[in-house]
């Protein structure tokens, strides 16, 4: 399983409801997706999630401080469809009390590496909203560049999305830099 310097990951199972809960139920949190989730949601993103896995053996992973084994979030490779064409993207979403930690930053720079190394992937998208501020600072901090935008229907709305974007070439060049510094 993957594993970062302070989170590893898991596949989000029914036992997981409760850390689920305190994530995708917060407001706050969930304020790009403009609504926060009932627990008959968090049951249906559960069984996506499980679904999903069967079909590609990835999707969000649950994220947990390897010190402490505190629920940090949901971090994981996703099969993205932008314009109709399924892309090999990542996503993250954090609980508040571990926003502004790096852990967002660490656990997608992970997912980076386990798409490229592992799953052979080419290149990695993001899709944010724009007001999600934060989570564009995360895409553009692990190499990512803005490549389009395009606009999501969820739940009956329209939702314009950026599409961060990192070849793999492009990031290794990016981590042969770092490495001369």
């Amino acid at each position: 399983m993957i594993s970062s310097k302070r989170l590893k990951f898991k596949y989000i199972g029914k036992e997981d409801f409760d850390s689920l809960c305190e994530i995708l139920k917060d407001p706050e949190v969930m304020y790009a997706w403009e609504h926060d989730f009932t627990e008959e949601d968090v049951n249906a993103w559960i069984e996506k999630r499980c679904a999903l896995y069967e079909l590609f053996g990835y999707d969000y992973f649950l994220a947990t401080d390897k010190l402490t084994g505190k629920v940090v979030g949901q971090i994981g490779i996703l099969d993205e469809i932008v314009n109709g064409e399924h892309i090999t993207g990542i996503g993250y979403i954090l609980k508040k009390e571990f926003w502004y930690k790096g852990l967002a930053t660490e656990g997608a720079e992970a997912m980076i590496e386990y798409a490229f190394n592992v799953l052979k992937k080419d290149k990695i998208i993001a899709t944010i909203r724009p007001e999600n501020i934060s989570s564009c600072k995360v895409a553009e901090r692990i190499g990512m560049k803005i490549e389009s935008n395009f606009i999501k229907v969820y739940q009956g709305k329209n939702m314009r999305h950026l599409v961060y974007a990192i070849t793999k070439e492009e990031y290794i060049n990016s981590k042969m830099i770092d490495n001369k510094n």
